[in-house]
Formats: C-alpha cells, sequence, structure tokens
C-alpha cells in the first residue's frame, strides 16, 4: 500500500479494513507508518471509529477487531488475585499453561473507582509480549495502585480447565480467598 495522501474520512476506512482483515493486534506505530501519519493521529482515528460502535479492542498488543463471528470460549469467569509485580510473569504463565484466555485486568482504585485493561492474553508469547513491554515503558501496572490485588477475567473451552488453573493459583498463593 503507497503513503499517498489520504483524507480523513478515507484512513479511517482503510485502517478498519486492515483491522477487520487480521485477528493479530496493529499496533498505533504499525498503523501510523502504514498511513504515513503521526501516532497521536491513529489514536485519534480509532476512538472516532469506536464512538461509530465499530468493536475494536484497545490491547497491550495493538488495537483488535472483535467480529461478532469470532470463536470464543464458551466459559468465563472473574477471579481475584494478589501478588507483586514480579510475579506477573508466573500468575499469567500459569493461567495459559492451563489453557485459559485472559481478557483483562480490573482493579478498584479507593478514590478514582473501577480500572479495566484489555489483556487479551492466551498463550506464553503473549506474556513475553506483555511482559517486555512492562519492563520497556517502565510502566506501573493497576494493580500496584491497589496493592497488588486486582482481579481478571479469565475464559476457557471448558469448565475443568477453569477450575484447575484457579486451583493451581491457589496453590501458589496468589487468589484472594474472601
Amino acid at each position: 500500500m503507497s503513503k499517498q495522501k489520504l483524507s480523513s474520512n478515507e484512513r479511517r476506512e482503510q485502517i478498519l479494513n486492515a483491522l477487520k482483515q487480521t485477528a493479530e493486534p496493529k499496533t498505533g506505530k504499525e498503523l501510523s507508518e502504514l498511513y504515513a501519519v503521526s501516532r497521536q493521529v491513529i489514536v485519534g482515528d480509532i476512538a472516532l471509529l469506536k464512538a461509530q460502535n465499530e468493536p475494536i479492542m484497545s490491547t497491550s498488543q495493538g488495537y483488535i477487531y472483535m467480529s461478532q463471528q469470532e470463536d470464543t470460549p464458551r466459559y468465563e469467569r472473574t477471579i481475584a488475585c494478589c501478588h507483586n509485580k514480579e510475579q506477573t510473569e508466573e500468575e499469567l504463565n500459569i493461567l495459559v499453561d492451563h489453557g485459559v484466555y485472559v481478557k483483562d485486568v480490573i482493579v478498584d482504585h479507593p478514590i478514582y473507582g473501577e480500572f479495566k485493561a484489555v489483556l487479551h492474553i492466551s498463550n506464553r508469547v503473549d506474556v513475553k509480549k506483555f511482559k517486555a513491554q512492562v519492563d520497556q515503558s517502565k510502566a506501573a501496572l493497576l494493580s500496584e495502585l491497589t496493592g497488588g490485588v486486582h482481579l481478571h477475567t479469565i475464559a476457557a473451552d471448558e469448565e475443568e480447565l477453569l477450575d484447575q488453573a484457579e486451583q493451581a493459583l491457589r496453590d501458589r498463593g496468589f487468589i484472594v480467598e474472601n
């Protein structure tokens, strides 16, 4: 695709088509290079597309178009966890090693209320990428705002996989019991 000057509407239409054509996340940097605009322009374009009810998710790996026909795991639950920043990779690896998809992380801040971030992590490669982004950005994890306490929405094709993953986290001391 050439880097010709597009109108804003044409660019947004092409961004939408590019996201629809792949299941892999596209980063703001990739899109900005593809359309020869700044990353901030892409952020604005994505915001406008979302405002038009396009099902675009912003994840730590990039933007994803969430089609309605997408195969989604049948079983889902929310678990409460607590651990320090250094144990994050271990927690995520335990989940994905049990065949569990980690949809998000949620914290309940005492002042600002609920914060939720889409993770979209389903294997060890995703975990490695997430850890690399955290390390590179030197950003705080959401769980650091709440002393390590956080929720995950997890999903799997079989309920037993969720049970096994949750038990493995419990055995490791990561599950917050009532």
